[in-house]
């Protein structure tokens, strides 16, 4: 559970929680990287094949975007030649929904209206 942002932090160091979270947004702070999440998402299982086939993006983006995501751990991929194995790793994805919607429910009870 992500603890409340809104407490006062004196050394001003982010929590574990909050970093892990902004990892996981900043590797879906991209449209092409939401393209391939949803691509991923949308395979009955791993998908072996070179991404960037199946999307409108060159192939060293598409290769740069992959790491982001790799290395965020919101996906995982291996090497087997000749093609690479990419899923969703489902174990962080789970993680990264439980966290978002912590944030989201925390969010939610903002009271103030400013205008």
């Amino acid at each position: 559970m992500i603890e409340n942002i809104y407490m006062e932090n004196i050394n001003k160091d982010y929590t574990i929680d909050q970093e892990r979270l902004a990892r996981f947004a900043k590797a879906m702070a991209h449209p092409a990287r939401i393209t391939i999440l949803m691509f991923l998402a949308g395979q009955d299982s791993c998908y072996f094949g070179d991404i960037h086939c199946e999307l409108p993006i060159a192939k060293a983006t598409v290769s740069q975007h992959l790491k982001e995501l790799k290395d965020s751990g919101l996906i995982q991929g291996e090497i087997e030649t000749p093609k690479v194995k990419y899923c969703i790793n489902k174990e962080n994805w789970d993680i990264a929904k439980s966290m978002f919607s912590d944030l989201f429910e925390i969010l939610n009870e903002y009271k103030c209206d400013c205008k």
